[in-house]
């Protein structure tokens, strides 16, 4: 098998440009599903596990297309009537994203999901779809056609729509968006997606996210499951201005993030002077052990970075979103 394997893997260097770590890839992706195919158990994991590829595969295909726009990914209630002020205020917040440049990737469904797309336009919203018995079906605000995939899987759908995502805005819904909803503030403490914003919406005089974080600080903090800063990683807003203020802010001098050996890395806007540095070290000091934080260029500040805490890093984007 493992020659039969290597065979074809030289035919395709032969005819295709594929590069040395894509055809790595690849072989591990053949070893993997021949050693699935041949273990002696039920054959639904390997129809899982073929189901799942495709359906990472098809979402990352259609993402491609828009690798360099922003995207933001909108998650809220699939019953939300069109009476109801929150799916006006959803349409209204995907219009003013849209004007902004800003991609829409939602589950294409109705209510939020539908509000959504409806306010950003065919042209500015992507769907992920998920097929189900009730309830879900792909809205008229969506091009079917060459803006939308279809998922069997939730946990393949929540993959595609959060690792192209630059920014999260949620809306009040039920189990599916508290299961999104932890799903994002799990992938960012913890590292598994990069830093980015995330926005709670709801009306002002709406008491959803609130009574949602007081159930965070009495339960889940109260007892110690988590930090009290661990939260600010999150931020309730009860307006599409205090919203599209967020997502700028956060973009307004930070721009992305990345980790080679024990040092973090972080690309700025602007250079930073040298007092700026002194109290950013300061105001996060879990960082400035070792080499500290220093300027490798003019825009490019690294320090001590073990790959654990990201929260921490979130407080550190905060300052430099904060410099003048």
């Amino acid at each position: 098998m493992d020659e039969l394997i290597e065979g074809f893997l030289d035919e395709l260097r032969r005819d295709s440009a594929l590069n040395d770590e894509r055809v790595e890839v690849l072989r591990a992706l053949l070893v993997r599903f021949v050693e699935l195919a041949m273990v002696d158990n039920d054959l639904g994991d390997l129809r899982v596990a073929v189901q799942a590829l495709n359906e990472l595969t098809e979402a990352s295909t259609l993402f491609s297309q828009w690798r360099d726009v922003p995207k933001l990914a909108v998650f809220g209630s699939a019953r939300t009537e069109i009476a109801h002020p929150l799916y006006e205020m959803a349409r209204e917040f995907g219009a003013a994203m849209a004007e902004r440049g800003w991609m829409i990737i939602s589950g294409a469904g109705p209510g939020i999901m539908e509000a959504s797309a409806k306010g950003a336009g065919r042209e500015h919203t992507l769907g992920v779809n998920i097929e189900l018995p009730f309830e879900q079906f792909s809205n008229p605000y969506i091009d079917a056609e060459t803006m939308l995939v279809a998922m069997q899987y939730f946990f393949t759908r929540k993959v595609a729509m959060t690792r192209p995502s630059n920014a999260f805005a949620i809306f009040p819904g039920g189990l599916g968006t508290m299961d999104e909803t932890f799903e994002v503030l799990t992938l960012l403490h913890t590292g598994k997606t990069s830093p980015a914003p995330v926005v709670l919406l709801d009306t002002p005089n709406g008491t959803f996210w609130n009574q949602w974080m007081s159930f965070v600080d009495n339960a889940i903090i109260a007892d110690h499951y988590i930090d009290e800063h661990d939260m600010c990683l999150v931020r309730i807003c009860t307006s599409i201005e205090e919203a599209v203020e967020e997502f700028d802010h956060f973009f307004s001098n930070y721009v992305r993030f990345d980790v080679r050996g024990e040092r973090g890395y972080v690309k700025i806007r602007r250079r930073p002077s040298e007092s700026q540095l002194a109290a950013l070290a300061k105001a996060v000091p879990r960082f400035a052990h070792g080499l500290g934080y220093a300027l490798e260029d003019d825009t490019t500040i690294s320090f001590a970075f073990d790959g654990r805490n990201y929260v921490n890093l979130r407080l550190l984007i905060n300052e430099i979103n904060d410099w003048n």
